[in-house]
């Protein structure tokens, strides 16, 4: 088992817990699997659960591909990626919203 970093893409819909105004959001959550297909797909499937429309799925790797490119992974980062190993979990580690004035993802059902 292996924890892949992702970033979600979320439009809006009814009932989805976004902050009013807001045209959809950007997620960086930490989520368990086999392989990322697994992972893209639990992570997806707890945030319709949740209520929530992803539209986009982007995988950057687990926490060995990314030092092995040269990226810097921090304490809280590696806790919150040693979490969602030991819990099997998606954990939303960041969000950043999305309104008019930005370049905003597209409406989601």
């Amino acid at each position: 088992m292996h924890v892949y970093t992702l970033l979600v893409e979320l439009g809006r819909k009814e009932g989805d817990g976004l902050p009013e105004g807001c045209t959809g959001a950007a997620l960086v959550c930490y989520a368990s699997g086999r392989d990322e297909a697994e992972a893209v797909r639990e992570a997806v499937a707890i945030l319709k659960q949740a209520g929530m429309a992803p539209l986009d799925v982007t995988g950057y790797g687990t926490l060995q591909e990314r030092l092995a490119e040269g990226q810097e992974i921090d304490d809280d980062e590696r806790t919150l990626m040693d979490r969602a190993l030991a819990e099997n979990a998606v954990i939303i580690a960041q969000m950043q919203t999305f309104s008019n004035d930005d370049a905003a993802p597209r409406r989601g059902d």
